[in-house]
Formats: structure tokens, sequence, C-alpha cells
């Protein structure tokens, strides 16, 4: 899976795309686009075909226009990009809310970032380490902290806590989208390659040479019909993320 990395673009430019302001001279003909007809076609292309099949020209025969035409609405790629990931952040207007508890309030988020993540794949061949400064994604990061605002942590642990929680998903959606994809390559399911693999490996595996590994892969093999259940290992790792985060905020001086 590739890495595109978002925050490369000219950052005085970016951040006035970004903000809705104006890069310069209004005069000329009149466009036949808003940049927000660009952008959803531009995430559309993405959301179809994977981020490496996005380019300027690609986009531009998708809208019925000239690659120079498009250079009107944004100076290259990388700002194209960025503002693609403020707009698909602004998609949703509650991560769980202020009422409830802290752990349903923070799932809720955990969830709403997976289901982003499943709408538009192409999200997790971005980087964010040079996080997107758009009104969308700054908006997503106040809701995200509201859920844990007032339970008694400090302000970097807020933060860290949100990084531990989207981290995770992160990295569990990009195991679920690996293990999608060796399905899509291979034309084979996890169960039909476990059927191949499971007799061949039995006949070469002597249980009192790796007495848990024989024991434990049996178990996890026969529960998941495969070597792996993306959806069984996200739901284990955040309740467990979720138990640790409940422990932090036990230990506080207020609670939850």
């Amino acid at each position: 899976m590739s890495v595109e990395f978002s925050g490369r673009g000219d950052p005085q430019q970016t951040l006035a795309l970004l903000w809705g302001e104006s890069l310069g001279s209004k005069r000329g003909p009149k466009r036949r686009f808003s940049l927000d007809d660009v952008l959803r076609s531009a995430i559309t292309l993405a959301d179809e075909h994977g981020l490496d099949a996005l380019t300027m020209r690609s986009l531009a025969e998708a809208l019925g226009v000239t690659p120079m035409t498009l250079y009107t609405y944004v100076p290259g790629k990388a700002e194209l990009l960025d503002l693609m990931v403020d707009a698909v952040h602004g998609e949703d207007t509650d991560a769980g809310g202020p009422e409830g508890k802290l752990r349903a309030r923070l799932e809720a988020i955990a969830r709403q970032n997976q289901e982003r993540y499943r709408r538009h794949p192409w999200l997790l061949e971005v980087s964010l380490a040079r996080p997107v400064l758009g009104p969308h994604g700054l908006a997503k990061y106040e809701r995200e902290l509201a859920a844990l605002d007032g339970v008694g942590l400090s302000d970097l642990e807020m933060d860290a806590v949100l990084t531990l929680v989207n981290g995770y998903v992160h990295g569990a959606m990009r195991s679920a989208q690996s293990a999608a994809e060796a399905v899509r390559r291979t034309g084979m399911s996890d169960a039909e390659w476990w059927q191949a693999y499971a007799p061949h490996l039995a006949a070469r595996i002597a249980p009192e040479r790796f007495p848990l590994a024989s024991r434990v892969g049996t178990a996890a093999g026969q529960a998941h019909g495969g070597p792996f259940s993306a959806d069984h290992a996200f739901e284990f790792g955040l309740q467990r993320i979720l138990d640790g985060v409940a422990t932090l905020v036990s230990k506080s001086p207020q609670g939850d």
C-alpha cells in the first residue's frame, strides 16, 4: 500500500483554499464548476480507484476539462489532497456528544472513524503526521475532545487518548484493508486458503513440538474460518483500549 503525505503543498495557498479565501484575481471566464464540485469528483475517483489513480489529468478527464483548467482551481495534487481530507472530515457532525458515559462516547468516536475509512479507503493511504489544518479537521478534533472534557484528564492526556483511539482505528482498518486486498488479488477467500493449506500444514507440524501454537492456532482458525478475522481483531482491540482508558480515568482526581 503506497502512502501519500498531507501538508506537502504551498502553505499559503493550501490554507487559503481550506479556509475559503481567494487565491487571486477573479477575472476571466466564468467557471463551469465550483471548488466543491472539483473536490466531490476527486473524492469519488479516489473512492472507486484509489489514490494512485487520482492525478490532475485523470481528474480533469472526469470533469471534462483540460488539465490546465483544473490548475485554476487548485495549484496541484498536494493541495488537492489536503482539501479532500478536510472535506471528508466534514461529513460527520457528531462524535457521540457529551451525553452518556465516557466509554460509550469514545466507542462512538472509534466507530465513526471506522465508517469513514470504509467510505473512503484511500484515507488509509494518507499519512497525517503533518495534519491538515482545515476547518473540518479542526472541528472534528474539537468534537472528539469534547467527549473527554471534564473527566479529570490533563490536556496532554486528552490529546494522547484521542491519538491512541484514532491511531488504533487507523491501524486496524489498514490490516482489514490488507486482508481484503489479499482476497481480491488472489480470488481466494480466507476460508478457501485455510482449507487448502491446513491439511498440508497438519501433516508437517507435530503438536508436541509446538503445543501452544497448535492448540491456540487451531482454536483461532476454527473460530474465524481462517487465520485472521479483521472484525474480531477490531472489536477485541477496541474494547481493551477502552478498558485501559477507563483505568486511566479512574486514577484521575475526578473520575467519570
